[in-house]
C-alpha cells in the first residue's frame, strides 16, 4: 500500500509547504480538496487550467507524491436544478483537471435529497438512489471520455449508504470509470457499529473488486453519536482491511484522515506495523 494523508489536515501553510511536510513525516500520496488547502489564490472552475495542472504536477513530483484523489464533496442529488447543473459542471472541470495532473481518481461522497446536504429518511429510500444514478451518469460518461476514474464513497448518511447499494449504482451505470472509495468508518452510525465487522466484510466482499483507493481514520462513541478521529486512537480494528489491501490490493493509495499535525506521523506508523505484521 502506499500511505498517504488529507492535506488539509496538515497545519495550515501553502499547498507546496504541505507538500514539504507530508514527505517528511514519511507520505506517499496526498488527497487534494483544492479549496481547503489553497486559500492564497482562487481555485474555482476559470482557474482549473492547463497550466495550473501541469503546475501541481511538478511540485507533487518534486516531493515525490501522487495525487490519489482529487476531491469534488458536492451533492449530485440536489434538487435545486439550477444548483444541480452548476455541481455537475464543477464536476466536469475536476475530470478535465485531473487528466492532466495525473491524479489517481476524482472522489465524491454519495449525496443528500435537500439543498443543505444533511440526513433525513428519504436518503435511504429507492427514489433517491435513482435520482443520485441519474445525475452521476453524465459525470461518469464524461470521465470516460478523458481517461479518469470518478470513484464513489458510499456514507451511512448520504445516499449510497451501504455496499448493497453502492453494488447497485456500480451496476446500474456499468462502467470501468466508475469505482469505488472504501472508508470503513463512513459506513458505521451509532445504530450499527456493533457490527462493523460483519459490515466491513460485506463490503470487501460486494465491492472489492471496484475499490479504487482506501480512506483510514478511526472512531470513538461521544454523546450518543460516531466522532471520526485519527487512526489508532479509537475502536477500530483495522486487521481485516489490511489484510484485504495485502492480498488484494498491494499498491492502492491508502489516505488517513483525521488527523491533526501532532497524531499524523503516529497514526501513520500505526497502521503501517499492522501491514509489516500480517
Amino acid at each position: 500500500m502506499q500511505l498517504g494523508i488529507r492535506l488539509h489536515d496538515i497545519e495550515k501553510t501553502t499547498l507546496e509547504n504541505r507538500l514539504k511536510i507530508a514527505r517528511e513525516q514519511g507520505f506517499a500520496c496526498g488527497h487534494l480538496a483544492l479549496s481547503k488547502v489553497i486559500s492564497e489564490y482562487p481555485v474555482n472552475e476559470s482557474a482549473l487550467t492547463p497550466g495550473f495542472a501541469m503546475y501541481l504536477k511538478r511540485i507533487f513530483a518534486e516531493n515525490q507524491l501522487d495525487v490519489a484523489v482529487l476531491g469534488c464533496y458536492l451533492n449530485l442529488a440536489n434538487p435545486n436544478e439550477e444548483s444541480l447543473k452548476a455541481i455537475q459542471n464543477k464536476y466536469l472541470a475536476h475530470i478535465r483537471f485531473a487528466s492532466l495532473l495525473g491524479a489517481g481518481v476524482v472522489g465524491t461522497e454519495t449525496g443528500a435529497v435537500n439543498e443543505k446536504y444533511t440526513f433525513e429518511e428519504r436518503n435511504h429510500s429507492e427514489e433517491a438512489l435513482e435520482i443520485f444514478i441519474n445525475n452521476l451518469r453524465p459525470v461518469v460518461e464524461y470521465a470516460e471520455k478523458m481517461g479518469v476514474i470518478m470513484a464513489i464513497e458510499p456514507v451511512y448518511k448520504h445516499i449510497v449508504c451501504n455496499p448493497i447499494r453502492a453494488r447497485k449504482v456500480l451496476d446500474t451505470i456499468a462502467s470501468p470509470n466508475l469505482q469505488i472509495i472504501f472508508d470503513p468508518v463512513n459506513l458505521l452510525d451509532i445504530s450499527n457499529y456493533e457490527q462493523r465487522d460483519a459490515i466491513i466484510k460485506e463490503a470487501i466482499e460486494v465491492l472489492g473488486k471496484d475499490i479504487a483507493m482506501v480512506h483510514i481514520k478511526d472512531f470513538v462513541v461521544k454523546d450518543g453519536k460516531l466522532e471520526s478521529v485519527a487512526a489508532g486512537t479509537g475502536n477500530m480494528d483495522y486487521t481485516q482491511i489490511i489484510k484485504f489491501i495485502k492480498e488484494q490490493k498491494p499498491y492502492v493509495h491508502v489516505t488517513l484522515e483525521n488527523t491533526v499535525p501532532e497524531n499524523a506521523v503516529e497514526a501513520r506508523r500505526y497502521i503501517q506495523e499492522i501491514w509489516d505484521a500480517l
